[in-house]
């Protein structure tokens, strides 16, 4: 005869199967919030944007790209730096997770930019193929991305909640030490170590050097930051309309040659220490 089960162990099974129960639950809200919460991306004239509910500002916007740049920029008009290129969409998805461009660059060069948003991150993979018989004098890159709405300032008081890392550690743009003589006025030119400096943005060049690919910024209530690196720096810049440039070295490509860059924008609760350690985790190579 099968033993009947009293009411303590009945009450015992309720109590347990009720509490997976709210377990599961939890879980399910937990993964439909952290779905709400990831990053989505769309491309259009030349603009990508990153969205999210949870996105100080609700969207950031990125001119994806602004610029192809010659050798020896430095010191000359900037028209005579930038070399003609025009961008097309090849597929995006329908969740807004991931995107495929192509770039073509005068006179040879083929561009084919794979970018893919993540929970907390936009993932940029960028494949440069010189198609022509010739070398071709493309040294770097600028996406330039806008951050008025995140950080909730202007044109003359963003550089506070703006920064690079130094020597010194987290170096804020308003404390890193400035110089306004340039042949173009406004903004600020950080240079890595070992690049050209004839080979930059003509406005003005700090002292101070960055020692990695970061460049970034908090948000308006502190609460979260927002970064950009690439393996490979030309420069990291700070522009003249809300924007922050890492801007991606390519160092020109011969005649049939090809190159890849990797690039990450971040999207991360305020702790710069938890930043660095989630780049040098990205891009190894840097440390």
């Amino acid at each position: 005869m099968k033993p009947q089960m009293n009411a303590d162990a009945r009450r015992t099974l309720f109590i347990c199967v009720h509490l997976w129960f709210q377990i599961f639950l939890l879980l399910l809200l937990v993964s439909d919030l952290r779905a709400a919460e990831s990053l989505r991306i769309a491309w259009t004239n030349n603009m990508l944007t990153i969205a999210a509910v949870n996105l100080p500002g609700k969207t950031v916007t990125i001119w994806y790209l602004e610029a192809f740049c010659r050798s020896g920029s430095t010191h000359r008009d900037w028209k005579q730096t930038t070399i003609p290129h025009k961008t097309e969409l090849i597929e995006a998805d329908k969740e807004g997770k991931r995107l495929r461009l192509r770039t073509l660059v005068e006179p040879s060069v083929e561009v084919l930019h794979d970018i893919e948003a993540g929970r907390d991150e936009v993932d940029f993979r960028m494949e440069l193929k010189n198609k022509g018989d010739e070398a071709v004098d493309v040294q770097w890159v600028q996406p330039c991305m806008r951050v008025d709405r995140f950080t909730g300032l202007k044109q003359d008081d963003y550089i506070q909640r703006s920064f690079i890392f130094t020597k010194d550690g987290l170096t804020a743009l308003d404390k890193s030490r400035r110089i306004e003589e340039a042949l173009y006025r406004g903004g600020q030119v950080y240079v890595p170590e070992g690049i050209n400096l004839e080979d930059v943005n003509p406005r003005p060049i700090s002292p101070d050097k960055p020692v990695n690919g970061l460049i970034g910024c908090f948000s308006e209530d502190g609460k979260y930051l927002l970064a950009m690196a690439w393996d490979q720096t030309q420069e990291l810049f700070q522009g003249v309309i809300v924007c922050l440039h890492n801007d991606p070295r390519i160092g020109g490509l011969g005649a049939g040659e090809t190159k890849k860059l990797h690039g990450k924008v971040y999207f991360l609760p305020a702790d710069p220490d938890a930043l660095l350690q989630r780049y040098l985790r990205d891009f190894p190579k840097e440390k």
